[in-house]
């Protein structure tokens, strides 16, 4: 259980890590296509970098957080396989692992950052969307981590059968 929890942590740490490169150093809209409607139609298209080099620094987080977010999932796979996991063990890892990340998206990313302007982080980078954000968007999105809830179990599935034929 310590394994699985350690890499739902890397897995968090890696959403982070996407949202921090995209909203602080790339900042181009296209990644906000998933925020509220009220703040796409005040983000600008893209905004000059503010030292030399922020958009290669972004791009550089955005790749390591892909490996943040993918690693764990090879990690957990080859850890089930040396401790000889069954597939019900291969998907209950899995889907903790997602479900444990998706309680960080909604609880950090949608409650703390979006609804209560936590940190300031948003505004930080974003001064434009200091009057849109609010708690009145708590939900907003509701109908994607649904589908996220769903699609988790196929998912597990699917990943502790592969599991289980390697093994």
């Amino acid at each position: 259980m310590a394994v699985t929890l350690l890499l739902s942590l890397m897995m968090m740490a890696g959403l982070f890590l996407m949202l921090w490169s995209g909203v602080g150093f790339i900042q181009d809209k296209r990644f906000f296509s998933s925020a509220p409607k009220e703040a796409q139609a005040v983000v600008p298209e893209t905004k000059p970098e503010r030292f030399r080099g922020q958009h290669i620094v972004g791009w550089c987080m955005a790749v390591f957080s892909i490996i943040l977010l993918i690693a764990p999932v090879f990690i957990g796979a080859w850890n089930g396989l040396q401790n000889e996991f069954s597939f019900g063990q291969f998907f209950l890892r899995f889907i903790i692992m997602i479900f444990l990340l998706k309680v960080f998206d909604i609880g950090f990313f949608d409650w703390v950052l979006l609804c209560n302007k936590g940190f300031g982080f948003f505004p930080h980078y974003y001064p434009e969307i200091t009057n849109v954000y609010g708690r009145h968007l708590f939900g907003y999105n509701w109908k994607t981590h649904l589908s996220h809830i769903i699609g988790a179990f196929p998912v597990s599935a699917l990943l502790a059968w592969i599991c289980t034929l390697i093994g």
